[in-house]
């Protein structure tokens, strides 16, 4: 989606021999997640993941924020043009909730779906506030380091009417309990709390991120290539037999109910009215405008 961004969202960067780092580089808007950067990021992984002289991959974000998570600034398309998407589901600008729902299986769950089995194992280092969607952009990573400024949340219940991200791999990255306290209340989890929990691998000083993360992706980068994927894989498909993907898709669709009851209700597919004011004020303007366009 070159033609509809004013500058790359992602860069992609060779710090070592074996290693390739995707940084998601739009910490103006806090690395929040539209349709451009889901799509050079997943450009950006498919080039890794096919390139024969990376072995490992490293996700890291630009600025004092990992993610912000989704974009809501309705700023970009919210489709990407035909020949660009990667899934087969089809008409986006289909009527009724067709269209919507459509767009979210492939941008949010499916290419997610997609990052997280991607064949070579993936770092991702994380510091600041990593909110709801970010988590997804997380979460698909084998391996997570944090800085200790690290934070993390999901108040798309609390504060959104929608229970959960669409990506939702909460039970399994922090166990039932604690994932049901994380999205009851939509409080934060330090980076040393989600260590604990078994969601985050290292904590580290935030100055010294970076260089753990390429140190770990190097010290990875020494076994075989092929033993790396046939590990990931034995080891994704076991977490799958546990029932993982049947609850993703439930997850997914109990997240469409939640829209749905969002637009009977405010006439948007999300809660506005616990959004903080400037951005509530700003959805229900571009909400106007584009009921206006129509």
């Amino acid at each position: 989606m070159a033609d509809t961004a004013d500058r790359p969202q992602v860069r992609y960067e060779t710090p070592a021999p074996k290693v390739a780092r995707i940084v998601l580089d739009r910490a103006d808007k806090r690395n929040a997640q539209g349709t451009v950067m889901t799509y050079q990021l997943d450009a950006a992984m498919r080039r890794a993941c096919q390139d024969d002289s990376v072995s490992v991959i490293i996700i890291a974000a630009e600025g004092d924020h990992f993610s912000a998570g989704h974009d809501l600034s309705m700023s970009e398309p919210p489709a990407a043009p035909e020949a660009e998407r990667v899934t087969l589901w089809g008409q986006y600008q289909g009527p009724g909730w067709e269209g919507l729902y459509a767009r979210e299986r492939e941008v949010y769950l499916e290419i997610t779906e997609r990052w997280r089995n991607a064949p070579k194992p993936v770092i991702a280092a994380v510091q600041g506030s990593v909110i709801s969607g970010g988590l997804m952009l997380m979460w698909m990573a084998d391996i997570i380091v944090a800085a200790d400024d690290a934070r993390f949340r999901d108040n798309t219940g609390s504060d959104m009417g929608v229970p959960g991200v669409e990506f939702f791999n909460h039970p399994f990255e922090l166990g039932v309990r604690r994932a049901k306290q994380f999205l009851f209340t939509g409080g934060w989890l330090s980076a040393h709390v989600a260590a604990a929990a078994g969601m985050v691998n290292e904590v580290v000083p935030r100055a010294e991120l970076q260089d753990r993360a390429l140190a770990l992706a190097e010290e990875i980068a020494r076994t075989d290539r092929f033993a790396l994927k046939l590990i990931k894989d034995s080891i994704n498909t076991a977490q799958d037999a546990m029932g993982r993907g049947a609850a993703m898709k439930a997850a997914f669709a109990n997240h469409q109910i939640g829209h749905l009851q969002n637009m009977l209700l405010h006439g948007f597919p999300i809660d506005v009215t616990k959004l903080p004011e400037t951005v509530r004020r700003h959805l229900q303007a571009a909400l106007a405008a584009t009921k206006t366009e129509g």
